[in-house]
Protein backbone atom coordinates (compact mmCIF):
# COMPACT_ATOMS: atom_id res chain seq x y z
CA UNK A 1 0.00 0.00 0.00
CA UNK A 2 1.37 3.23 -0.99
CA UNK A 3 1.53 5.16 2.38
CA UNK A 4 2.31 9.14 2.63
CA UNK A 5 4.15 10.30 5.60
CA UNK A 6 3.96 14.10 7.38
CA UNK A 7 5.95 16.07 9.43
CA UNK A 8 3.79 18.99 10.32
CA UNK A 9 5.27 22.02 11.47
CA UNK A 10 4.11 25.35 11.76
CA UNK A 11 6.35 26.62 9.05
CA UNK A 12 7.98 23.74 7.30
CA UNK A 13 6.18 20.47 6.54
CA UNK A 14 7.96 17.88 5.17
CA UNK A 15 6.45 15.17 2.91
CA UNK A 16 7.52 11.67 2.01
CA UNK A 17 6.36 8.56 0.34
CA UNK A 18 6.54 4.70 0.59
CA UNK A 19 6.19 2.38 -2.32
CA UNK A 20 3.47 0.15 -2.57
CA UNK A 21 5.51 -3.13 -1.05
CA UNK A 22 6.15 -0.79 2.14
CA UNK A 23 9.92 -1.19 1.72
CA UNK A 24 11.71 2.08 1.55
CA UNK A 25 10.08 5.41 2.23
CA UNK A 26 11.65 8.40 -0.25
CA UNK A 27 11.61 12.28 0.62
CA UNK A 28 9.01 14.02 -1.33
CA UNK A 29 9.14 17.75 -0.77
CA UNK A 30 9.11 20.60 2.42
CA UNK A 31 6.58 22.31 2.03
CA UNK A 32 6.66 26.20 3.46
CA UNK A 33 3.07 26.96 4.60
CA UNK A 34 2.09 28.64 7.98
CA UNK A 35 -2.09 28.26 6.82
CA UNK A 36 -3.07 24.76 7.86
CA UNK A 37 -6.21 24.67 5.12
CA UNK A 38 -3.58 25.44 2.29
CA UNK A 39 -0.84 23.39 3.66
CA UNK A 40 -3.52 20.31 3.25
CA UNK A 41 -4.26 21.70 -0.66
CA UNK A 42 -0.62 21.58 -1.36
CA UNK A 43 0.52 18.23 0.24
CA UNK A 44 -2.17 17.15 -1.90
CA UNK A 45 -1.50 18.34 -4.73
CA UNK A 46 1.89 16.84 -4.22
CA UNK A 47 1.22 13.06 -3.40
CA UNK A 48 -1.60 12.71 -5.54
CA UNK A 49 0.16 11.11 -8.18
CA UNK A 50 1.55 8.45 -5.83
CA UNK A 51 -2.59 7.42 -5.16
CA UNK A 52 -1.82 7.29 -1.60
CA UNK A 53 -4.07 5.04 0.41
CA UNK A 54 -2.88 5.74 4.29
CA UNK A 55 -1.31 8.79 5.44
CA UNK A 56 1.17 8.47 8.56
CA UNK A 57 1.48 11.77 10.79
CA UNK A 58 4.53 12.13 13.43
CA UNK A 59 3.44 12.81 17.35
CA UNK A 60 5.71 15.09 18.82
CA UNK A 61 5.27 13.45 22.07
CA UNK A 62 7.36 14.28 25.49
CA UNK A 63 10.85 12.21 26.47
CA UNK A 64 7.93 11.36 29.47
CA UNK A 65 5.47 9.45 26.83
CA UNK A 66 2.93 12.46 27.67
CA UNK A 67 0.90 14.19 24.90
CA UNK A 68 1.39 18.26 25.13
CA UNK A 69 -0.09 21.07 23.03
CA UNK A 70 2.13 20.49 20.29
CA UNK A 71 1.11 16.49 19.78
CA UNK A 72 -2.42 17.38 20.21
CA UNK A 73 -2.25 20.15 17.03
CA UNK A 74 -0.53 17.65 15.23
CA UNK A 75 -3.05 15.02 15.61
CA UNK A 76 -5.97 17.67 14.52
CA UNK A 77 -4.02 18.45 11.67
CA UNK A 78 -4.05 14.23 10.51
CA UNK A 79 -7.76 14.27 11.13
CA UNK A 80 -8.42 17.34 8.89
CA UNK A 81 -5.79 15.88 5.91
CA UNK A 82 -7.37 12.43 6.16
CA UNK A 83 -10.50 14.01 5.79
CA UNK A 84 -10.16 16.26 2.79
CA UNK A 85 -8.06 13.28 1.14
CA UNK A 86 -10.42 10.95 1.82
CA UNK A 87 -8.03 8.00 3.36
CA UNK A 88 -7.10 7.14 6.83
CA UNK A 89 -4.26 7.59 8.61
CA UNK A 90 -1.99 6.95 12.02
CA UNK A 91 0.11 8.91 13.93
CA UNK A 92 3.83 7.85 14.20
CA UNK A 93 5.91 8.83 17.82
CA UNK A 94 8.25 11.34 15.80
CA UNK A 95 10.71 11.74 19.15
CA UNK A 96 14.34 12.58 18.48
CA UNK A 97 13.45 12.44 14.61
CA UNK A 98 14.66 15.69 13.97
CA UNK A 99 17.91 15.21 15.76
CA UNK A 100 18.34 12.02 14.01
CA UNK A 101 17.75 14.03 10.65
CA UNK A 102 20.22 16.23 11.79
CA UNK A 103 23.14 13.56 12.18
CA UNK A 104 22.18 12.06 9.05
CA UNK A 105 23.09 15.51 6.94
CA UNK A 106 25.97 15.53 9.17
CA UNK A 107 27.57 12.49 8.05
CA UNK A 108 26.60 13.29 4.35
CA UNK A 109 27.76 16.49 4.80
CA UNK A 110 25.51 18.48 4.07
CA UNK A 111 25.16 22.03 5.75
CA UNK A 112 23.63 25.46 5.79
CA UNK A 113 20.32 26.71 3.45
CA UNK A 114 20.63 23.21 1.50
CA UNK A 115 20.52 21.71 5.25
CA UNK A 116 17.19 23.65 5.97
CA UNK A 117 15.84 23.18 2.79
CA UNK A 118 15.64 19.65 3.46
CA UNK A 119 16.06 18.20 6.84
CA UNK A 120 11.94 18.39 7.66
CA UNK A 121 11.88 15.69 4.31
CA UNK A 122 14.38 13.54 5.56
CA UNK A 123 12.08 14.02 9.16
CA UNK A 124 9.27 12.67 7.30
CA UNK A 125 10.92 9.93 5.69
CA UNK A 126 12.25 8.70 8.93
CA UNK A 127 8.53 8.95 10.17
CA UNK A 128 7.02 7.09 7.97
CA UNK A 129 10.16 4.25 7.57
CA UNK A 130 9.67 3.89 11.24
CA UNK A 131 5.93 3.25 11.07
CA UNK A 132 6.80 0.36 8.17
CA UNK A 133 9.48 -1.29 10.12
CA UNK A 134 7.16 -1.03 13.21
CA UNK A 135 4.10 -2.76 11.19
CA UNK A 136 6.51 -5.33 9.93
CA UNK A 137 7.62 -6.65 13.30
CA UNK A 138 4.57 -6.55 14.19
Amino acid sequence: MVIIGVDYGDVRTGVSVCDKYETMASPVCVITQRNSEKLIDEIIAKTEEYNPEYIVVGLPKNMDSTLGERAQKCSEFAASLSEKYGIPFSMQDERLTTVSAHIALNNTNVRGKKRKDVVDAVSAVMILQDYIDSKKRG
